[in-house]
């Protein structure tokens, strides 16, 4: 039967949307509380809608019972500081999971790489429902900062850098497509981060602010770029050679035994 999925994402797995004016909004996401949730760098979340509207951040499929990324319940405490940004996460009118506001301190690109990740938003998602993507709003005015998407973790060809100007504005099906932020700084980074099950609504959202699934990537020298590729597959061999000597050091214990 196959998955309910946004015909805007088959391309490229992204759209961008016309941008939001941020500064006519107040920054919500000072006042909410934040948890010490790593993803992707350094970083803390602030939920707003959550498994069972407790301020955590666990992926649906850890609590009982299991269950996708679809059905947030809204956190009263949360909602209550930051009415707008609840309004702008419920607006599409899709489904709604995860809502969180991300702060992402200064990181290089090289980091980024290291970081790029895929989400698991569909772990238990019935076949022939709606495939669940996310939305990110950047909050902060981060003209320097931009989200690199690529197809293949280690390859760069391929990838898009998108700007991180406050108000911008994207959509990505973040299962199918490797992602992380560049943030140098110097001031932390906010993002607003909404699951969305894909259908209908979200649909006539995506063409109501005109999503393009094509941009220019946002400009980085190619000194920077071979910096961080070499970055990258720096922290990738030191990974590697760690799990493997701690997988020697776990049989030789066994042995030992």
């Amino acid at each position: 039967m196959g998955y309910i999925k946004s015909a805007a994402l088959e391309e490229t797995g992204y759209v961008v949307l016309d941008s939001y004016n941020q500064e006519l909004d107040p920054k919500e996401w000072l006042d909410i509380e934040y948890n010490d949730w790593k993803s992707s760098g350094d970083t803390r979340f602030a939920p707003l809608a959550s498994a069972f509207g407790e301020i955590e951040c666990n992926g649906f499929w850890n609590h009982k019972p299991p269950r996708t990324d679809k059905d947030g319940v809204w956190i009263p405490s949360q909602v209550e500081k930051a009415p707008n940004l609840t309004r702008r996460a419920q607006e599409p009118g899709a489904n709604v999971g995860r809502c969180r506001v991300i702060e992402l301190q200064p990181n290089t690109y090289g980091d980024c790489l290291y970081n790029l990740h895929q989400d698991d938003n569909n772990r238990l998602n019935p076949d022939g429902t709606g495939w669940v993507v996310r939305g990110f709003f950047n909050l902060t005015d981060d003209k320097d900062s931009f989200f690199v998407l690529r197809e293949n973790r280690t390859d760069p060809a391929g990838e898009v850098r998108i700007a991180l100007p406050a108000g911008a504005q994207l959509i990505v099906d973040t299962q199918r497509l490797w992602h992380a932020a560049t943030h140098p700084g110097p001031d932390p980074r906010y993002c607003l981060i909404t699951s969305w099950t894909s259908g209908p609504e979200l649909d006539a959202y995506i063409e109501k602010y005109h999503g393009v699934n094509r941009v220019e990537s946002y400009p980085v020298s190619q000194d920077i770029l071979d910096a961080g590729y070499a970055e990258q597959a720096r922290k990738d061999a030191a990974r590697a050679a760690y799990y493997a000597a701690k997988g020697q050091a776990e049989v030789q214990a066994m042995s030992e035994a």
